[in-house]
């Protein structure tokens, strides 16, 4: 575990806020694959370079996007800690949701098959179509206000850069999760773990 501020605070917060794939659940987005799929060129964002298309050519791409997420939600697994992590929030009264650049309905079923959804009210789970797209914090702020606390009183837990970015933008505190431990972006970060099982670990 490494810190970048003094988070012990951050970690006391009662509103939490996770990214879904690859941070709740083990890493399978082949993304370079999605892009040559999608005609997406080598280093673009997927998702913007969807909405620059014309009508029609985004609805069949978004389509075919749908399609392989879809396939991925259905055989993706739980992260290492996931459980013990969101079950450990839970019994401490911790309002958590999800951001996720998936669809909800995707994460839904993802959060079904990996046993989480019990934990998180349907309602707080927000997908690409509910919220501006992460590094927007479009999606910190209306949980925030639905919530009734300040965006500065949340922790954004993710796995990438538009996770931490878009934790950033809104004040809120950031978690880095990275199984390589590699850390890439220690300005965003405000603790980095392993795994969620070491952050269960901080918790305790």
């Amino acid at each position: 575990m490494e810190k970048t501020s003094d988070c012990n605070g951050m970690l006391r917060s009662r509103h939490w806020i996770f990214d879904l794939d690859g941070t709740l659940t083990v890493a399978i987005h082949d993304f370079a694959h999605i892009r040559s799929v999608l005609g997406v060129p080598e280093g673009s964002d997927i998702l913007g370079h969807l909405d620059a298309l014309p009508e029609g050519e985004a609805a069949r791409a978004r389509a075919i996007l749908q399609a392989i997420e879809e396939e991925l939600a259905g055989r993706t697994e739980p992260a290492e800690g996931a459980l013990e992590l969101v079950e450990l929030l839970h019994g401490r009264g911790t309002r958590m949701g999800i951001l996720t650049r998936n669809t909800r309905e995707n994460a839904l079923a993802t959060l079904n098959r990996i046993g989480l959804l019990p934990y998180i009210a349907a309602e707080d789970v927000l997908g690409r179509d509910d919220a501006l797209a992460k590094p927007d914090p479009d999606g910190i702020y209306k949980l925030a206000c639905r919530w009734g606390v300040p965006p500065a009183a949340l922790v954004m837990v993710g796995d990438y850069a538009f996770d931490l970015l878009t934790g950033r933008a809104a004040g809120a505190g950031t978690i880095h999760v990275d199984p390589a431990r590699s850390f890439r972006w220690p300005e965003l970060t405000d603790l980095a773990v392993g795994s969620l099982a070491e952050l269960a670990l901080a918790l305790r």
